[in-house]
């Protein structure tokens, strides 16, 4: 979204970074023997596998040309971290603020005809799928962005102390997965996108989502006014909170994390209530939706694969769904920018590696944005 400045068992960790600036840096450690409202886009092109009758070819081949690919792996070719080996798997989770099209005038933000990703999320689905971890990145955090080949074969050169948005803005797709596995060290075995209009399409298609907010909300930029209390956020005012800063917290963009973190919760927690199964028509809408708002990675492309894949997650549920944000502390030198706390980030990597959960002292002490528990399901 716009590029807008932004001010289980425990492992021992560290107290919040002060003095010198520490940069994310990109890494190649020797290779190893060993894996928002998004979700709900991939849960419901798993549904489409209960469309029946004469029609169903027809509706396979519609949905299947809505999806778009890009070849990630072509890409990036062989210097990547290795695939785990322990049955978990990493999704990079993307949300395109391209300002083409119907976006130019969604959620805020100027037209300035580049194209950013405003959220980024680290699913780690655990072994069995039964449970997940989800680790959001904060776009402002000043990194080390290593040399990408975008998906036409254009190379780029590295750029230190850049922001962590600008990864996709340079080289798109395969740029932002090379950059996330040089912060990580993991290998992520999908990628996922989705843009602006296609976010509000969904929300309008289930009827809305319901949402608790504990204060006032009122972020012009956003042109989000919400009072506090109940309400049932339609897909325009759904998008404008997974956007909303000013008006929130300390109006950073960490507290737009918290927002999006407990709006997806509340998204999962109806998605279950909506009927859908038993409404073929809400079923196909919901499903074309998806499948036009999804670009993914070309091993997810197609709609039996997506389905396949998506089938695989429908045991995860909100309570067993472990959400943290990147641990960082804002820059002393711009209280715009945030920089990564790379020991704590390093208790998170080597959790998910090997595939164990998130000790709580990898957050503790990390810049939170102070939005946590503004926004929750009713």
């Amino acid at each position: 979204m716009a590029a807008e400045s932004t001010p289980g068992p425990g492992i021992p960790g560290e107290t919040g970074t002060t003095g010198s600036r520490h940069r994310a840096k990109g890494r190649r450690r020797k290779p190893r023997k060993r894996h928002k409202g998004l979700m709900v886009t991939a849960w419901t092109a798993a549904g489409i596998v209960v469309l029946g009758g004469t029609g169903a070819g027809y509706v396979y081949f519609k949905l299947n040309g809505n999806l778009k690919s890009v070849d990630i792996d072509q890409a990036l070719g062989t210097d990547r971290p290795k695939k785990a080996d322990n049955g978990s798997e990493n999704i990079l989770v993307l949300g395109s603020d391209t300002r083409a099209g119907g976006n130019k005038k969604l959620g805020g933000g100027t037209d300035d005809g580049s194209a950013r990703s405003d959220t980024a999320m680290i699913v780690h689905v655990y072994k069995g799928h039964k449970k997940a971890s989800v680790v959001s990145i904060p776009r402002d955090t000043l990194i080390d962005r290593p040399s990408c080949t975008d998906t036409k074969g254009k190379q780029y050169p590295a750029a230190n102390s850049v922001m962590f948005n600008s990864a996709y803005s340079t080289g798109g797709a395969a740029c932002a997965v090379k950059t996330v596995e040089s912060i990580t060290d993991l290998r992520m075995d999908h990628y996922l996108e989705v843009d602006f209009a296609g976010f509000q399409r969904l929300i309008d298609d289930l009827g809305g989502v319901e949402v608790t907010t504990t204060e006032r909300i009122d972020d012009p930029d956003s042109h989000l006014k919400l009072k506090a209390g109940t309400h049932r956020l339609d897909g325009e005012q759904a998008l404008g909170l997974v956007r909303t800063r000013h008006g929130v917290g300390d109006g950073s963009d960490l507290g737009r994390i918290q927002l999006q973190q407990a709006f997806i919760k509340a998204l999962l927690n109806q998605v279950k209530d909506v009927g859908v199964f038993s409404n073929p028509k809400k079923l196909y809408d919901l499903a074309e939706t998806a499948t036009k708002t999804v670009t993914a990675d070309s091993d997810l492309g197609s709609v039996n694969k997506l389905v396949s894949f998506t089938n695989g997650l429908k045991g995860i549920t909100p309570s067993n769904m472990n959400m943290v944000t990147m641990p960082v502390a804002y820059d002393p030198a711009d209280p715009n920018r945030v920089l990564l706390q790379e020991k704590k980030a390093d208790q998170i990597w080597k959790a998910l590696e090997h595939d164990k959960p998130i000790p709580k002292s990898a957050t503790e002490g990390s810049a939170s944005g102070e939005a946590k528990g503004v926004v929750s399901a009713p």
